[in-house]
């Protein structure tokens, strides 16, 4: 495969509300800070991919409304719907083409200006289970249910996740809920669908996030070292919940194995410096960093007790807060990307970890309950 780079990265302050600014005008800060940090002018831009959700931005062909401040007049614009990781990998393949030698990818939403509830409900089949009232959170209590149970996993393992993520969050300027609390104040936090508790959920943020791909010759232009692609797959399972044993993931396994072939990883374990991971929920983190191999099954609680998931640990998971330390829908999981390149380059700043980081894990995903994922391997050869 032909060498591709991130050379660029930039995300927004992330909040309960960016209420001072439009879509527009969220995108283009973010497009402002990744163009700034590349070192690059949006004419080195050879084409545009913007990710959006239409019932998120409460319209349709939402990407409209972005694809002028994202670069994209007078070039090849297109719009993925769904997680930034998934618009990374489109805006990769634009460049393995062999058309393009840059590419500039935004993911960004507005929670404060949405009903997650109603948003989500919407995702499930609209025949028998949208009736039932189900959305993102009951159905990851379900997931969680079934996944705790079958391996034994404590409400207070899960609570340490969400410990370790909101001081996390502490050291990261970018963060929407960053806190220091106990694993106390998580089980007495007020129940929202059990067995989950508020601090247990990610709170629905405003942001967005951008970052530049460009190729090998094209990334000699940029300011910063490449951090480079060495390895990325997504799979994706079934749609309906009952088709699938939700207390394993399939999808993230394939998807994992796949990435980590391309990239020539025998021992993601020992390979992998550093992870970020798509944590929407507390008991996700612990269930993704299964289905990564970063841990035996149903062994994530015990590495979160076991302090091996914290900053400092054998394999340091979400050192900038994850999603729980905010939780732009849509952006998420590009913003995974562009913490795991900063992590790589060493200027994470407070969150930066004390090892050198050689080889960086980012994660996204999309549907319910973790329908598919996708996992990028990033590093700095």
């Amino acid at each position: 495969m032909e060498r591709v780079a991130i050379v660029g990265v930039g995300q927004t302050k992330h909040s309960a509300g960016r209420r001072e600014v439009n879509y527009p005008e969220l995108v283009y800060e973010a497009v402002s800070l990744a163009l700034a940090d590349a070192g690059l002018n949006i004419d080195d831009i050879d084409n545009v991919i913007t990710t959006s959700n239409d019932f998120w931005d409460g319209r349709t062909i939402a990407s409209m409304a972005t694809g002028d401040v994202s670069g994209g007049v007078g070039k090849n614009i297109s719009c993925v719907e769904g997680d930034g990781t998934f618009g990374a990998f489109y805006g990769l393949t634009r460049i393995l083409s062999g058309s393009y030698g840059t590419t500039l990818v935004t993911a960004y939403s507005k929670g404060s200006e949405s009903i997650s509830p109603l948003i989500t409900n919407a995702a499930f089949d609209p025949i028998y289970m949208r009736c039932l009232g189900l959305d993102m959170v009951t159905a990851g209590a379900l997931q969680a249910r079934r996944y705790m149970k079958r391996y034994g996993i404590s409400e207070e393992e899960c609570a340490l996740v969400s410990v370790k993520n909101h001081g996390h969050a502490l050291d990261n300027p970018h963060a929407h809920l960053a806190m220091k609390i106990t694993v106390d104040d998580v089980m007495n936090s007020r129940e929202v669908a059990a067995p989950m508790k508020l601090y247990d959920i990610s709170p629905v943020s405003d942001g967005a996030c951008c970052i530049i791909l460009a190729n090998e010759e094209r990334s000699k232009k940029a300011a910063n070292k490449p951090v480079w692609v060495k390895g990325v797959s997504f799979c994706a399972d079934a749609y309906l919940l009952g088709d699938r044993d939700l207390s394993e993931s399939r999808a993230l396994e394939k998807a994992a194995q796949g990435a980590y072939k391309m990239a020539g990883i025998q021992n993601p374990r020992e390979e992998i410096d550093v992870a970020e991971i798509y944590d929407a929920f507390t008991y996700q983190e612990l269930l993704w960093t299964e289905g990564l191999g970063l841990c035996d099954r149903g062994q994530g609680g015990k590495l979160v007790a076991g302090g091996a998931t914290a900053r400092e640990g054998d394999i340091p998971v979400n050192p900038s807060g994850g999603l729980l330390g905010a939780h732009p829908v849509i952006a998420a999981g590009l913003i995974r990307m562009a913490e795991a390149v900063l992590q790589i380059r060493g200027q994470a700043g407070e969150r930066q970890i004390s090892r050198k980081v050689r080889q960086a894990l980012a994660h996204g995903v999309n549907g319910i309950c973790g329908q598919s994922h996708c996992v990028w391997v990033l590093g700095s050869e």
